[in-house]
């Protein structure tokens, strides 16, 4: 089907321009040519095609739009004219002429004359997918007028994509012609290149081939920018183009289930914060099973532990990702109680390998109780963990002092992308009913029961068992059902979000004995939620899971049980569970709250039968074309095959009991679930009669095609099977998997495309690549069109809603990111942006992975005497029929090669690689309603066969399929070589030959002894090769060949070595041969060995069909011309390739650690060189032991190489042992697969830039010592300051050799101002003077160290924030789109430019007011060779390897199987040489290429190593430590440094050097070695390192001796090498030739036509100035590299860091060791004693702390009489780590307001390393240690204020911690100090008491209250005074208040006096203070009364007396 546009002229334009026009249809736009200065009328006559897939809908619009053409401003706008299809649907052709519209839609003068054509094909396969252009994008509207304009938003989407190129003109106007028979030369599988369509080929008017500089020059004559120009995928490598054939799947084995290595490593730092009064933690670390512990520390809530553990496993990828990391924090645990958990914290180690790098580091672990889910957080806890599988290297940052602040919340241990506030979460896990269970017990005592009571009872007992986060969850057993209801849910309490990524759900048989899985599912909770801010929580279902494993029938023993605890793929069905999962947040606050985090089981509601979907019948069809290649040892039985989906189609074992309750289909339409089991062999009624299930093909019995295989006689009749299958209808799911798979497939055949057009170096791969986003987008947003009509039916889930939501955001978004992406691909962008487009591909894989299953996978049996051999799974939805194309499976109706597999173990290692047999199947699946044209995507031309009762039914299926037409071919076999294949013998190599498979026909290539690269060279011709169907089809779509390559064994049978496909081209009888197709061209392909590659097979393919006048018409072979081969015809002439002569130059230098063949010494070895069949041979070493090198360096032979350097043979290395009576035995071998780098290119004229002719050079020493290059004039002058850092050598351009510019470079301003500033004595306040210069005789060489580690760690984070910089402006520009790209060029260029200078060299660190200057050296955190590229830069290292490679991944590693190494070079160049060089001066013809090597005679040489410290080494004993010590070995040297062992250290500080002499060659390989003491038994090596130092002495970057950054003669830093600077210069002057070094007056010297400046005096111990030309001499030495044709980059002063490994555990990495090599000829002056490294002793120091005052204490106690509030107050301190050593004041008693008085001092002695700020302790671990162990721990004060009880133990009210490097300053008077000065550090100014000394303040002590929020509980003033232990012996003071300088007694109130000794004087105090008034008032009351009461009393008698008168 297509759509046809004529589009013929344009009329009524006005003024004069150039006028171009676009046509869009369904997103798919094409541009006219250019017509230049038309007036009025624009004649275009040009005809676009639109191949469309579905039908075209009515209401579908056509859009023209006509420009004004401008080379350079975007083209403007004339107006546009859109039409509606509807006619041309109805009528099929129109012609319109019509005005157009404007902008504003309004009509204007012009008008537009057209003709549209509408070709609908009867064929309803879509046959358009010519790849003519891009993909089409289509649109289905079924006719139902329900988008009426679902094009328009593709349009309006597609348009600013799309207008950014007229360059699509060019683009796919010449498309149709671009294609060419072989595109690339390296394919991992070339099925189906895209060729021509054949009616291509009548159209010769266009030029068959259009290379990509036609299209340059095309598209300049436009006027396009060459930039914009993409290419679609035209260049296709997998592309079908009948689209009959789907892609065989190349790799075989599968990957899943096989254990590997992996080493978990987890170093616990330290814990902060934890809550809990004055507790004792230790962390117990648990991963999986395994449980370590760390020590317990006493009394504190911020313990230091600083150890680390080392966990081993071996299991397969799934189980250790499954694996759960635990910490937790334990409170006071001993032998006798458990201890309380604090708080713990986990997470799976799958999380961690996830994560860059496969670690976290640094990072504080949030820890929480999962016993109570209301309270927060119970602390931090700092570590790492890394987790390594077998091959990943981990970059450890470098451990150096770590002082960057203690940022926790910055730091938290989660994965990017999870909030830091966690909050706990209810997972319900509802777990409804299963059905399809096999049957898990024997039926003997069914039968007996049967028998007995007549009960039949189902053989089985299942329940659920859920696990997830290491806990796990069950329901209960339904006892005897192979269909149990449970409705249960189960719930587990988990932190949201879980740091745990898999369900595991998991079906289990019941068993008195032992229980055994039936099943396993995983639900990822990544597939199913999503974090961004419009995601949604997990949420599944309710859905069924479909459950895969073993095969079904029941045996006591199930080999293949491990298949049903999921791991591995499964090879049968083996149930469906009907399941939901939903998550809650829990509002912790909420009481009611159940707080505890134990799984709950308890009933859930069942739910409705029609929640999953409607039933719906579906409909399986099936067609086996070919069965070839089967496994002999299966041959002699009768074969056939079964197709099973679900139980359905299972014959065998598919049912226990067919149970028959299906209702009619005129039922209510969900029919009960049970039909599932039945077994479908049943009769049921149909509408197309009585259609019976047939589900397997008829035994045959299978004929022999060669001594390996058989194949079965599948010729014109190829049997068919048909299942009949009712599934839930939830196609929707799979149809949009499906979608997003197609568009993931094509980009990822895109990326192949760019990347082997970048291998094979053919030009313009920048265009491949926006053809390829091109395509991504409008695939993206084609997706979200037709994704979005999905109906609402009411059995969507939410997780199908959400996901369906969040698939098309993501897919919008990608769809626009790809168009902003592919207006930014540049040629040197390529890289970066083909990174960035890989993730899109990740993404969109990881996007259409449906979690909730619907329709089962298929399977496909083959049988043999019933019993199931081998299989193969087909996914359902690859085969799911739909009407949209898109939607479509892509195999489905297409014909698929599978290769049936081993279930299960059998099909790891060798036995899987054996294919049991090829099959070529097509396969149908859909509704049964729906299944009219089922058989539609068979090849053509057959006749259907159908069961007696179907016969006359149209749509009833066939049985067998019977082929009338059949075409007959004849097959040639181009073999013309192989490389790199695998080594089968246990010489360590091959005796390959290679077997080619077609249909059923085999043939094989002769043997070649003893090569893993053979050049067979020969023509295999398969003749009568008959293939069925039609032929238009064979041509597109010929079947493929799979080609395996054998080693031939003398006995036994051959070995397999590997396999790979290809699809030859086809030629048909009416073609000519005929270029471009003809003759084809070789091609590589990729050999596999099970998953791994195992070579490369060079080699082309045709398939010639033989027309009516027979063989005589084909292209003649021409008979065969080499004799001496027999009847071997060799590869014709124009298929091999172009040969000319080269010349192979080789140096034998000579030969290292051969080891032993069969058991003899290796004692007169020689050198055989082979490449193409020719060679030469070095000359005999007489006696290997006494000097294994070469007495004849350089030998040469001429050889034919192919003109392409891509065909280029190997070169083959062998080592031959010569012994008595002439024989010889093979040592080893090594071919060099690639000579690219050897292959040395005459310079060109032309190139005078230096720098690009030394690129040619290739790295020879030979090469660069050219004299004769005409020496340039100009000079450039660079400045060198003595105080500047190299920063400043910044501005040093690269120039032109002979230009004459003079750089200078000047010292900034800055630095001037410094250097002023640093004379006037650091002027500028007080403030400015933090650190004075340090006094030169304080440095030593670790100051020098430590700077360096500074700037290192410096560089690295100035280079992420620069990559971060740039990624955030990427971000910025994707979301930006196109508009921000003009504008960011300019700013683009500044930091591209600033990160290569920030590699180039060490950027000054950020000025920390005056940093002392300290010389540094460089600090390299990996190997000097990786820096140096191996120091091969003349002398390369070859690998002899000997032995067979080993099968599974365990044995025989590359490392196991050298057995020597073979020094020397190769330089491979085209014959003749130009003149020039060799009449150059000084050329010595006897050494060709390689002019001024050293001799390499025996030389004696003294070696110094250096080991500095060794870091993180894996843990040798019990303790989880290890007591190291280094150990060296170099020839017969061996240094054990035992005595030296240092205890208990994971991270030794070692400082040691050593001096060895050694003699190269014989001693030239330095082993150093980290072994473990032991007490008893032998020591245990940690790891090793090797390095070979004859490479590194041989160097020219002079890797003898570092080159320092300054020059001195005394000090820290005095020069090492014997040779000065000036003396070094004027040799390597004189070796390259180079002018120089000539010193000039003012501190200037020029070498070659460079002139360096610099300072001329140096300055001696006693502070005398000289003149010296040394500093001169090595700024030039540190310049090296920018010499013209001599330079290069010299090695300079370092310390490099070396990997530890031990063989035992290969691969994984032990630890990391730093350390440096010198090395000094002897026969040169003798160098200077070595450097001190020793570690630094740590200094003494006394800490004196006076406690004065304390304030607002908070009161505890009650008062016994009074009850008020009062405090015994006491404060208690100590240093970090020295908790025994605490120290308390006296009490305070009876405080009554929070205020204490104390006048005491403490006195702490430490031992304190000021370079790393840590204190050093050292004391035993236990009583049995052996010896102390050294510990180093931050320096921190800790202050604590207690409440002192008399009989219950003291209360703890608060405490403070104040690093003493850097804590707040003390407040001047107690009201000022506040919480601020805890929890607000940042903002403080911070003192370090190093610096100061001595410091006086208020601190506050703090506490947590009930609801964890921090509040002061306290304050204290306190004087911290530092002495030296000198100082301090000088002024000596007492503890407490003794002498001497005592301080005086605190002035304390006198109710501080204890109440039961001195009862009076409390109670007087009682009394007297508080009471006084009171009592005063009482008695003055008291005394009233008294008086009263006395006058009331003695009133009466005195009355009387009165009265009376008495």
């Amino acid at each position: 089907m297509a759509l046809l546009l004529q589009l013929r002229t344009v009329t009524g334009l006005r003024g004069k321009a150039d006028r171009i026009a676009k046509a869009v249809f369904r997103g798919l736009s094409f541009y006219t040519r250019v017509l230049e200065n038309c007036e009025d009328e624009a004649r275009f006559d040009e005809t676009f095609r639109w191949p469309v897939a579905s039908n075209i809908d009515g209401n579908e619009i056509l859009e023209i739009q006509v420009f004004n053409y401008s080379k350079v401003f975007t083209n403007r706008l004339i107006g546009t004219f859109q039409m509606v299809l509807q006619k041309v649907v109805e009528e099929g052709q129109v012609e319109v002429t019509d005005t157009l519209i404007d902008d504003n839609n309004s009509a204007i003068q012009t008008s537009i004359s057209i003709e549209i054509r509408y070709q609908a094909l009867d064929g309803t396969v879509g046959a358009w997918n010519d790849k003519e252009f891009l993909d089409t994008p289509s649109v289905h509207s079924e006719g139902d007028g329900r988008y009426p304009l679902e094009t328009d938003s593709l349009l309006s989407s597609h348009r600013q994509g799309l207008d950014i190129s007229p360059g699509k003109s060019t683009q796919q106007s010449t498309e149709r012609s671009f294609r060419r028979a072989g595109k690339g030369v390296f394919s991992a599988m070339k099925l189906g290149k895209t060729r021509p369509s054949k009616d291509d080929h009548r159209k010769q008017d266009e030029p068959a081939i259009l290379e990509a500089e036609d299209l340059d020059r095309k598209a300049l004559l436009q006027g396009l920018e060459p930039d914009t120009i993409s290419l679609a995928s035209v260049t296709a490598v997998t592309t079908n183009v009948s689209n009959k054939r789907s892609k065989p799947d190349i790799k075989m084995e599968p990957s899943a289930g096989r254990p590997m290595d992996y080493q978990v490593s987890i170093t616990i730092i330290e814990a902060r914060q934890l809550v809990g009064l004055n507790m004792d933690p230790m962390v117990c670390v648990e991963v999986g099973e395994e449980k370590k512990y760390t020590s317990m520390k006493e009394s504190t809530n911020c313990p230091y532990y600083n150890e680390y553990f080392v966990f081993d496993f071996h299991v397969p990828p799934d189980v250790m990702f499954d694996k759960i990391i635990k910490l937790s924090v334990i409170h006071s645990k001993n032998l006798l109680r458990s201890g309380t958990l604090v708080g713990s914290f986990k997470m799976d180690v799958g999380t961690v390998y996830t994560q860059p790098e496969h670690q976290f580091y640094h990072k504080w672990a949030i820890l929480s109780d999962p016993e109570d889910l209301t309270a927060g957080l119970k602390g931090y806890l700092k570590c790492d963990i890394a987790v390594v599988g077998k091959g990943d290297n981990i970059k450890t940052p470098h451990k150096a002092n770590e002082t960057e602040e203690d940022d926790i919340e910055g730091n938290l241990l989660l994965p990017d992308g999870v909030p830091p506030e966690r909050q706990w979460a209810r997972f319900y896990i509802k777990i409804y009913r299963a059905e399809g269970l096999p049957r898990m017990n024997t039926s003997i005592m069914a039968n007996v029961k049967k028998a007995l009571i007549g009960e039949n009872k189902d053989l089985v007992d299942p329940y659920v068992q859920v696990v997830f986060a290491g806990q796990k969850g069950k329901t209960s057993v339904q006892k005897s059902s192979y269909e149990p209801l449970w409705n249960e849910q189960i719930i587990f309490t988990e932190m949201f979000p879980p740091l745990c990524k898999r369900i595991k759900i998991q079906i289990r048989d019941s068993d008195k004995v032992n229980d055994v899985a039936i099943g396993t599912h995983f639900i990822d909770l990544r597939k199913i939620s999503n974090e961004g801010d419009k995601g949604f929580l997990p949420t599944f279902g309710p859905a069924w899971v479909n459950m895969y494993g073993s095969t079904r029938n029941y045996t006591l023993m199930d080999e293949h049980q491990e298949l049903n605890e999921g791991l591995g793929e499964g090879v049968s069905f083996r149930a469906r569970l009907l399941m939901s999962l939903a998550v809650e947040i829990l509002d912790t606050t909420n009481p009611e709250i159940n707080s505890s985090t134990e799984v709950q089981v308890e009933q859930a509601t069942s739910v409705a039968d029609n929640c999953t979907g409607k039933m719906e019948e579906f409909f399986l069809f099936g067609a086996f074309l070919e069965a070839t290649m089967i496994d002999r040892k299966i041959g002699d039985k009768p074969i056939n095959f079964e197709v099973t989906i679900g139980n359905y189609g299972n014959q065998m074992d598919g049912m226990s009991k067919p149970i028959l309750r299906r209702k009619k289909e005129g039922g209510d339409g969900n029919e009960e679930e049970s039909e599932l089991l039945q077994n479908s062999s049943e009769d049921e009624g149909d509408e197309d009669g009585e259609m019976v299930s047939v589900s397997s093909s008829q035994p045959m019995k299978p004929l022999v095609t060669d001594r390996n295989y058989f194949h079965l006689p599948y010729f014109e009749k190829k049997p068919c099977i048909y299942i009949k299958s009712w599934w839930q209808d939830q196609r929707r799911r799979l149809y949009n998997a499906n979608i997003m798979d197609k568009i993931a497939d094509k980009l990822e055949e895109g990326l192949n495309d760019v990347q082997e057009m970048i291998k094979t170096e053919k030009p313009h791969p920048e265009r491949r690549l926006r053809g390829v986003l091109e395509e991504l987008s409008s695939g993206c947003l084609h997706f979200v069109t037709l994704a979005d009509k999905d109906q609402h039916h009411s059995s969507r889930t939410r997780l199908d809603r959400e996901r369906l939501k969040s698939c098309m955001r993501e897919l919008e978004n990608m769809g626009q990111q790809a168009t902003t992406l592919r207006s930014q691909v540049k040629k040197n962008t390529m890289k970066d942006k083909l990174k960035l487009v890989q993730n899109f591909l990740q993404k969109l894989r990881f996007l259409a992975d449906e979690p909730q299953h619907t329709i089962p996978d298929v399977f496909i049996w083959m049988m043999s005497n019933n019993k199931r051999i081998a299989y193969a799974r087909v996914p359902s939805k690859d085969i799911l029929y739909s009407i949209v194309d898109e939607e479509m499976g892509k195999d489905c109706a297409k014909v698929k090669t599978i290769f049936l597999k081993l279930p299960g173990k059998r099909g790891f290692g060798p036995a899987g690689w054996t294919v049991q047999a090829k099959m070529e199947i097509y396969l149908w699946l859909g509704l049964n309603k729906q299944r009219k044209d089922f058989l539609s995507g068979l090849p053509c031309g057959f006749e259907e066969k159908k069961t007696a009762r179907g016969q006359n039914l149209p749509s009833f299926p066939p049985i067998s399929l019977l082929y009338t037409k059949k075409q007959v071919f004849q097959l040639r076999a181009h073999m013309y070589q192989a490389r790199s294949l695998f080594a089968a013998d246990s010489s360590g190599l091959s005796d390959p030959f290679a077997r080619v498979f077609f249909i059923s026909q085999s043939q094989c290539t002769e043997v070649l002894n003893e090569t893993l690269c053979p050049t067979w060279d020969q023509l295999l011709v398969f003749d009568n090769v008959e293939l069925y169907g039609e032929a238009h089809e064979m041509r597109d779509d010929p079947p493929i060949i799979v080609i395996e390559i054998y080693d031939q064994d003398t006995v036994g049978k051959a070995d397999f070595m590997g396999r790979t496909f290809a699809k030859p081209v086809v030629k048909m009888s009416d073609e000519q041969y005929c270029p471009p197709r003809f003759p084809p061209q070789l091609e590589y392909y990729q050999i596999y060995r099970g998953n791994s590659t195992a070579g490369d097979l060079l080699a082309a393919f045709e398939l010639l069909q033989i027309g009516p006048g027979g063989k005589s018409d084909l292209p003649p072979i021409d008979g065969p011309t080499d004799m001496d081969r027999g009847p071997i015809l060799p590869v014709p002439l124009g298929i091999r390739p172009v040969l000319s002569k080269y010349r192979v130059e080789v140096l034998f230098w000579g030969l290292r650690d051969l080891k032993r063949v069969n058991l003899a010494q290796v004692d007169r070895p020689r050198v055989d060189i082979e490449c193409a069949g020719k060679g030469v041979q070095s000359a005999l070493i007489q006696n290997y032991k006494k000097n294994p090198n070469f007495s004849t360096l350089v030998k040469w032979f001429e050889v034919d190489l192919p003109e392409n350097e891509l065909l280029h043979p190997p070169l083959n290395i062998r080592v031959v042992d010569c012994r008595a009576f002439g024989r010889y035995t093979l040592v080893g071998s090594h071919a060099v697969s690639s000579l690219r780098k050897f292959i040395y290119r005459p310079p060109d004229k032309k190139a005078q830039h230096w720098n690009m002719t030394a690129k040619h050079l290739n790295g020879y020493l030979a090469m660069t010592n050219r004299a004769h290059r005409s020496r340039p004039t100009g000079e450039i002058v660079v400045n060198m300051e003595p105080e500047v850092p190299i920063k400043k050598m910044e501005t040093m351009v690269k120039l032109e050799a002979n230009s004459d510019a003079v750089v200078k470079v000047d010292v900034s301003e800055e630095e001037k101002e410094r250097k002023k500033k640093k004379k006037k004595g650091g002027g500028g306040g007080g403030e400015e003077v933090e650190e004075e210069e340090p006094d030169d005789s304080m440095l030593d060489w670790w100051s020098k160290y430590f700077a360096s580690i500074e700037t290192m760690k410096e560089q690295l984070r100035q280079q992420e924030a620069a990559a971060a910089e740039a990624e955030e402006k990427e971000e910025m520009e994707m979301a930006e789109g196109s508009k921000a790209q003009a504008k960011n060029k300019e700013k683009s260029k500044a930091p591209k430019d600033d990160k290569k200078k920030k590699q180039q060299s060490a950027p000054e660190l950020p000025e920390k007011k005056n940093k002392p200057r300290i010389d540094e050296l460089k600090v390299f955190n990996k190997e000097l060779e990786t820096e140096f590229d191996n120091f091969e830069d003349w002398l390369h290292t070859f690998n002899l390897l000997r032995g067979k490679i080993g099968d599974n991944d365990d044995n025989a590693t590359e490392e196991e199987r050298i057995v020597g190494r073979f020094k020397g070079s190769i330089c491979v160049y085209k014959m003749p040489l130009p003149d020039d060089i060799t009449k150059e001066a000084g050329y010595d013809p006897n050494f060709g290429m390689f002019q001024g090597i050293p001799s390499n005679d025996p030389i004696n040489v003294l070696v110094r190593v250096y080991v500095v410290r060794a870091t993180d080494l894996h843990p040798a004993d019990i303790n989880g430590k290890a007591d190291p010590y280094i150990a060296i070995k170099l020839g017969k040297t061996d240094i054990k440094d035992k005595e030296n062992y240092i205890s208990k250290q994971l991270n030794p500080v070692f400082g040691k050097s050593f001096d060895i002499e050694a003699t190269f060659p014989m001693e030239s390989m330095l082993t150093v070695a980290v072994y473990d003491w032991d007490l008893v038994g032998t020591d245990d090596l940690i790891g090793e390192t090797k390095i070979d130092l004859e490479n590194r002495y041989y160097s020219k970057h002079r890797a003898t001796c570092g080159v320092s950054h300054t020059y001195s003669i005394h000090g820290y830093n005095t020069w090492r090498d014997p040779m000065k600077p000036s003396q070094i210069l004027s040799k390597l002057c004189k070796d390259g030739k180079v002018d120089g070094p000539h010193y000039g007056p003012g501190g200037r010297v020029k070498v070659a036509n460079r002139v360096f400046t610099g300072p001329t005096e140096i300055e001696d111990e006693n502070g005398q100035k000289k003149q010296t030309d040394e500093h001169l001499a090595l700024a030039v030495l540190r310049h090296w590299e920018d010499i013209p044709w001599a330079g290069c980059k010299l090695v300079p002063e370092h310390v490099e860091t070396r990997p530890l490994l031990n063989p035992d555990k290969p691969g994984i990495e032990q630890g990391r060791l730093e350390m440096w090599v010198d090395m000094f000829p002897m026969d040169m002056p003798a160098p200077g004693p070595a450097i001190d490294i020793s570690p630094r002793k740590p200094k003494k120091y006394e800490l004196r702390v006076i406690v004065w005052n304390t304030d607002e204490v908070i009161l505890e106690d009650d008062d016994y009489f009074t009850g008020e509030k009062s405090s015994d107050i006491f404060v208690r301190g100590w240093l970090k780590g020295q908790q025994e050593d605490k120290q308390d004041t006296d009490v305070h008693y009876h405080s009554l307001t929070g205020e204490g008085n104390f006048n005491w001092r403490y006195i702490f002695p430490f031992d304190y390393l000021m370079a790393e700020e840590k204190i050093v302790i050292s004391k035993k671990e236990s009583m049995f240690s052996w010896d102390e162990t050294e510990y180093k721990i931050p320096a921190r004060l800790t202050l604590q204020v207690w409440d002192a009880d008399h009989f219950s133990a003291d209360d703890f009210l608060g405490a403070i911690e104040l690093d003493l490097n850097r804590f707040p300053r003390g407040a001047k008077t107690s009201k000022q100090c506040s919480l601020e000065m805890v929890t607000n550090e940042a903002e403080l100014p911070m003192i370090s008491i190093f610096k100061q000394k001595r410091v006086k303040g208020w601190w506050p002590f703090v506490a947590r209250d009930e609801n964890d929020e921090l509040e002061v509980t306290g304050k204290v003033e306190a004087e911290l005074h530092l002495l030296t232990a000198e100082e301090a012996e000088k002024s000596p003071a007492g503890l407490a208040r003794n002498e001497p300088d005592p301080l005086e007694k605190p002035n304390r109130p006198d109710t501080s006096f204890i109440w039961f000794l001195n009862p009076l004087k409390s109670i007087k105090y009682l009394i007297c203070t508080r009471y006084k008034w009171l009592i005063i008032k009482i008695v003055l009351a008291l005394l009233l009364l008294v008086m009263v009461a006395l006058f009331l009393y003695s009133m009466p008698g005195y009355m009387v007396k009165k009265l009376l008168g008495a």
